[in-house]
């Protein structure tokens, strides 16, 4: 007998479609209770908010002929010698200038100043090692356009520098706004010149002045020596502070108050006629003097060995002090 073959009856294809749908909706919503229980993790990356150099340290420092030191701004309580002293500094195939005199601003090398130093910079690292201050090394970061910040760690301070080409350079805006310390560039000041004009006053005896560098950087002496007296050999009568203010609305002419410990102040109208000469008008007496410098002091005087500088640079021989100094490249210390 022939088997017989019994077929279901077969499904309709909604229904079918609606067991899909279902199945759909179920592993979705499975997918959504999983991900729900899952807890998010966001890893945050540090970003460096300071401006990036796009230029290696060597040409950041070259990009500029001057680096002014803006001396009121620097961060920290240490010292770095050869900037506190610099009023500008020039990088220059691997040795450093400096302006440390106003007398002969814009005129001494060409206006890059004397010869320091040599230097070496890699990985935004400045090492230098200064002819008298030796050796120091700094962290470069750029702040703009035209201002480096050089942080030493070794004394956790910061100087800030704003870059300038030596043709678009104030050179008489440093002059005059530094006059205080300009003073300070003579063993002594010996008058020269009392005007026929004005009355007599107590002033008219005083022919040395001397402004002392160091300590509180304002103290000042002057002598009744004669004229002619070798400014090593005066004897100072009187001792005092000295402060140089501004004028309103002249940029070229000063005050000058000398506090003498025992007598009244004195207080003058100082202008300068040339770096070496300057004038004192005294108003209480109508009465004008003229200083001239003797004795100029020059900080950090130039050597001839400027080419053997650059070549011990090109060496690689301050690579010695590297080593010594620094162990590793490092990242910057700052907080």
């Amino acid at each position: 007998m022939a088997r017989v073959l019994k077929l279901g009856k077969r499904k309709p294809l909604k229904c079918m479609i609606m067991k899909t749908v279902k199945l759909l909706l179920s592993v979705a919503l499975i997918s959504i209770l999983f991900t729900s229980c899952t807890r998010e993790v966001i890893v945050e990356e540090y970003y460096d908010s300071r401006p990036q150099p796009t230029i290696s340290v060597n040409q950041l420092l070259n990009s500029y002929e001057l680096w002014y030191v803006d001396i009121n701004r620097t961060l920290g309580y240490g010292t770095t010698p050869f900037l506190q002293k610099a009023f500008t500094i020039s990088f220059r195939n691997g040795v450093i200038y400096a302006n440390n005199n106003l007398v002969g601003i814009g005129a001494t090398g060409n206006g890059y100043g004397i010869d320091v130093g040599v230097y070496d910079a890699y990985n935004m690292i400045l090492d230098v090692e200064h002819d008298i201050d030796g050796f120091e090394t700094f962290d470069v970061f750029q702040i703009d356009g035209n201002t480096i910040e050089l942080y030493n760690p070794n004394n956790d301070t910061s100087y800030f520098l704003d870059g300038y080409q030596r043709s678009n350079f104030d050179y008489d805006f440093v002059f005059y706004d530094n006059i205080h310390y300009f003073l300070q560039e003579y063993e002594a000041w010996e008058k020269i010149y009392t005007s026929n004009y004005g009355a007599i006053n107590e002033f008219d005896n005083e022919n040395y002045l001397q402004f002392l560098a160091g300590g509180n950087d304002s103290e000042f002496r002057s002598s009744q020596d004669p004229s002619g007296t070798n400014a090593n050999s005066v004897y100072w009568d009187y001792t005092g502070l000295y402060g140089v203010g501004n004028v309103s609305n002249n940029a070229y002419l000063k005050t000058l108050t000398l506090d003498y410990d025992y007598f009244d102040n004195e207080f003058f109208e100082l202008s300068v006629i040339n770096d070496g000469k300057i004038e004192l008008y005294h108003p209480s007496s109508g009465t004008a003097y003229e200083f001239v410098g003797r004795g100029y002091i020059q900080y950090l005087k130039q050597d001839n060995d400027s080419k053997d500088k650059t070549n011990a640079a090109k060496d690689g021989k301050l690579r010695k002090f590297k080593k010594e100094k620094v162990d590793n490249p490092r990242e910057s210390t700052r907080g």
